[in-house]
Order: C-alpha cells, then sequence, then structure tokens
C-alpha cells in the first residue's frame, strides 16, 4: 500500500480506502463488517469512511461497534463522518447545514462511532438556504473543540468551495481540505476539469467514491440486476436505469479484454485507472463479503502496468474526456 498527502495537508491516506456505503447494515452484519475492516486494515488501509446518513445512523454504530472488537491504536487509522441530510424530520434536523444541527449531528455521530473525534467531516451536500458563513464557522468551531481534524465538502461545485475557501481565509478560519466527489471511468468531468483549478490554488485533497460506478464497471450488470447486488436493495431503484443503459454495457464489455490482457478484473482496471489520476488523494472502495476486499486491493497492482498506451486504448473505448 502507498499513502498521498490529503491535498496540502500534512495526513497521510491509504491510496485505497474502505467505505461502509450501502453495504453496512443494508448488506452485511457486524461480525462481516468487522473482518472486511480487518482485511483491508492488515492490507495496509488507513482510512474508513461513514456517514451519519448511511443506513440512518446504522452504519456508524456498526462500524463504531467493530473498532471496539477490533481495538487497533487510534492514531493508526483515520474515520470519517458526513454531515446533511440528518435522522429525524424536524425544520433543522434534515437538509441543513445550520450551526444547529451541526453542532449537535457531530455528538451524534461520536457516540455511535464510540470515538471522542473524527479525523475528517464533511459537508455532505450544499444548503442553499444557509449562509456559507455560518456553515464555515460551525466546522471551524468543530475543529477546535478537538471534535474533528480536517473539514471538507462532498459534491460541492469548484465555485462553492471557493466561496467557503475564502471566508475561512478572510476571517483566518479552518479552511475546507478535501471534497468528496464521484469518480469514475463514466464520470470524469468535475474531477478532470471543474476543480482543475483547485488543486493548485488551494491544495485541494480529494477521497473519491464510486469507482466501479455503483458496480457497473464490475461486469456484473451485464446479464440483468443480480438478486444479491445493491440495485436490487429497496430505496435503490434510481440505480436500476444506471444499471441497464445500453450505452454504458457496451463500453463496459468493451474494456474487459484490456483488464485480461493486463491480468486483472474489470473492477480491478476501474480502481487501478482512478488511482492514475494524481489529483486523486484516495479512492474509497467498498465490500459485501472479505473475497471482494482482497480483490479490491489487488488493484493495486494493475495501477504500474497503465501505461500511456493503456490508458490510449482505454480513451478510444470510453470517449468522454474533459475538453
Amino acid at each position: 500500500m502507498n499513502y498521498r498527502r490529503l491535498g496540502s495537508s500534512g495526513l497521510k491516506v491509504s491510496e485505497l480506502s474502505f467505505g461502509s456505503w450501502v453495504s453496512f447494515k443494508n448488506q452485511l452484519g457486524e461480525e462481516t463488517a468487522l473482518e472486511c475492516m480487518r482485511a483491508a486494515y492488515e492490507a495496509g488501509v488507513n482510512f474508513f469512511d461513514n456517514a451519519e446518513g448511511y443506513a440512518a445512523g446504522g452504519s456508524e454504530t456498526l462500524m463504531g461497534a467493530a473498532l471496539k472488537k477490533l481495538g487497533w491504536r487510534r492514531a493508526s487509522y483515520v474515520i470519517s463522518t458526513k454531515f446533511f441530510w440528518g435522522l429525524n424530520d424536524g425544520p433543522n434536523e434534515k437538509n441543513t447545514l445550520n450551526r444547529k444541527y451541526l453542532l449537535q449531528a457531530i455528538d451524534g455521530s461520536l457516540q455511535r462511532l464510540g470515538l471522542d473525534h473524527v479525523d475528517l467531516v464533511f459537508c455532505h451536500r450544499p444548503d442553499p438556504d444557509t449562509p456559507v458563513e455560518e456553515t464555515v464557522r460551525a466546522m471551524h468551531d468543530i475543529i477546535t473543540q478537538g471534535k474533528a481534524l480536517y473539514w471538507g465538502t462532498s459534491e460541492w461545485s469548484a465555485d462553492q468551495i471557493m466561496a467557503a475557501w475564502q471566508i475561512a481565509e478572510r476571517h483566518h478560519l479552518h479552511k475546507p481540505q478535501m471534497e468528496q466527489p464521484q469518480y469514475n471511468l463514466l464520470w470524469r468531468e468535475r474531477v478532470e476539469k471543474e476543480y482543475a483549478r483547485l488543486y493548485h490554488e488551494i491544495g485541494l485533497g480529494t477521497t473519491t467514491f464510486s469507482p466501479l460506478a455503483s458496480g457497473l464497471l464490475s461486469g456484473k450488470y451485464g446479464g440483468g440486476i443480480p438478486a444479491d447486488s445493491r440495485a436490487a436493495l429497496p430505496g435503490y431503484e434510481w440505480l436500476r436505469d444506471r444499471m441497464t443503459d445500453p450505452a454504458r454495457l457496451d463500453k463496459v464489455r468493451a474494456l474487459e479484454p484490456i483488464a485480461r490482457d493486463l491480468g486483472g478484473t474489470l473492477a480491478q482496471l476501474a480502481i487501478a485507472w482512478c488511482l492514475k489520476n494524481p489529483h486523486v488523494s484516495t479512492v474509497i472502495t467498498g465490500a459485501s463479503r472479505v473475497a471482494q476486499v482482497h480483490e479490491n486491493m489487488q488493484a493495486l497492482a494493475l495501477v504500474p502496468q497503465l501505461t500511456v498506451e493503456v490508458m490510449d486504448r482505454i480513451e478510444q473505448v470510453l470517449g468522454n474526456k474533459p475538453q
């Protein structure tokens, strides 16, 4: 495992990290969650991603229980959480980044995780109804209180991130350090084009998610929707149209021979391709069983094989390089 700095910060995160979205509680219980985390940690993973909204807090509870049993040194791993969606229906308890919600949400997450602090905390979506300065000051206070070490954003536009950074700069507050965007072979515009200036101007780090496009780039949807896949889960009906789009499936099939020529799987190729981007601090991987963790980690062996010629061959299949 190699480790990369999180943007301009001094924090180092493993190139591959382990996330709990969809899988924790929805697809696996405490024992399997623990074993998946153990397998990732033993492979060198030091960053474990979570969010308040995953399984309505259940993902944090599951990860917290696993951490307690695993007994790792706290300094040896990095934990994140994210806030926006909320867990209740009150006017200040959902779809907001106001000060009242954020300062209460961090306490709830720490209780569920069984920790005295998280390393990274994200604003899970932008909030058009709360002044950006209010959100920035609340995130600054969470850090100064020692409840988180770094804060960032997830799925914010470049302009929104820059506005928050400039407010923090002007008022000498803790600045947003990282963004968590979707990034994969089929979804490239934001990471490769929109954020391009931010890497140099403010030292933005990225903890990218969905390297397999919710499983599409694993190739398992070529014959329809498997019963044990996330697209078959209640509440994830929105994924089904993406997973059965003929144009996307054609691209996936065309990528399979490239993966075979490199001696890897399609999923490993997709993950390795994300890591070729030097502006990616870490690629968040997921798994519903230990074997998937091992397969994902083997993607590291493919990265050196992604020569200019191989990358050009991939581009010819994709035809989606941002201009």
